[in-house]
């Protein structure tokens, strides 16, 4: 569905990307994962046939994201980050005003986006404008599929929702999945990567990774303990000077602390911390995930380059 071919973009002497490339299948939902200023956006509008990239292709369904850019605009629905739809209209009018751009109506479409538009019903002469965040979220998804696209582009839809209105949205995406549906989806949460069939790695405008969330996890060779005290800033650090420790960070109410010594175990962290003097002392096995990986594949490239 998606093939991407050495793209590259800048913007002066900023290095948006950096030599992309990458292919998504029919009927998978591709995860873009990176933090801000990792190149994703920039990746979501050359897609959206909105931005020209510098060097390299990018084909859609067969169809050049340059070349064929008209003929793109309706096989394709593109989400971006910021809720752009029309605020002073009604959800009802944004939906048909949509619909009547990409020359179809709601009706004509409605079994698509009716599992998402029927919790919208009830706020369907509401103002855009006046809608919750994740009514928002649901309301620019039914807008990118009114026209049935063959390929959704998500732009960070995550940003600004609360957790609840987060997971409702992947449940629908990965529904909308099984109906076949192909769907590229940029986020910087982590916890996300997870959900998607297959992910890349994005930093600094180059791809650091790229496999089934499952497999960059089980790649990550060094052990990983949790540890948490009274005192979390000084755990850290305390832990960083550890002989043995490679690297140390927060992560949620624990800290990660991964190791080069295979055979330090989570009691000698826990006699360690307390002869530094913490206390209220837990130390637990841990298991790598998405962000674990990133980190680690993050300090390769900044000592490599």
């Amino acid at each position: 569905m998606l093939s991407i071919s050495n793209i590259s973009k800048s913007y002066g002497a900023i290095k948006a990307l950096d030599d992309i490339s990458f292919e998504v299948a029919s009927g998978e939902i591709f995860g873009l994962i990176g933090p801000d200023g990792a190149g994703k956006t920039s990746m979501f509008r050359i897609l959206a046939t909105l931005l020209l990239p510098d060097q390299g292709a990018a084909k859609i369904a067969g169809l050049d994201v340059v070349r064929d850019y008209k003929a793109l605009r309706h096989r394709i629905g593109y989400m971006p980050g910021r809720f752009s739809l029309y605020q002073d209209l009604s959800v009802a009018e944004n939906l048909e005003f949509f619909a009547a751009v990409f020359g179809t109506s709601i009706e004509a479409n409605y079994q698509l986006i009716a599992p998402i538009y029927d919790q919208l019903k009830p706020f369907k002469d509401r103002r855009a404008g006046a809608l919750s965040g994740g009514m928002k979220q649901k309301l620019a998804l039914c807008c990118a599929l009114i026209h049935k696209p063959d390929l959704l582009l998500l732009d960070e839809p995550g940003t600004g929702v609360d957790p609840v209105s987060r997971k409702e949205f992947w449940d629908m995406l990965r529904d909308l999945r099984d109906g076949g549906l192909t769907i590229l989806v940029s986020t910087p949460y982590m916890d996300e990567a997870a959900l998607c069939d297959r992910v890349a790695l994005l930093q600094n405008g180059r791809i650091m990774a790229m496999d089934t969330p499952e497999k960059i996890t089980a790649a990550f060779s060094r052990p990983i303990f949790a540890a948490r005290s009274a005192d979390m800033y000084r755990l850290i650090q305390d832990l960083r000077a550890m002989p043995g420790v490679a690297d140390c960070y927060a992560f949620g109410e624990f800290a990660h602390a991964v190791l080069d010594d295979r055979s330090l175990k989570s009691s000698d962290l826990l006699q360690y911390l307390q002869e530094c003097g913490h206390t209220e002392v837990q130390v637990k096995n841990a298991e790598a995930n998405i962000e674990d990986c990133f980190i680690e594949l993050m300090k390769k490239e900044t000592t490599h380059g």
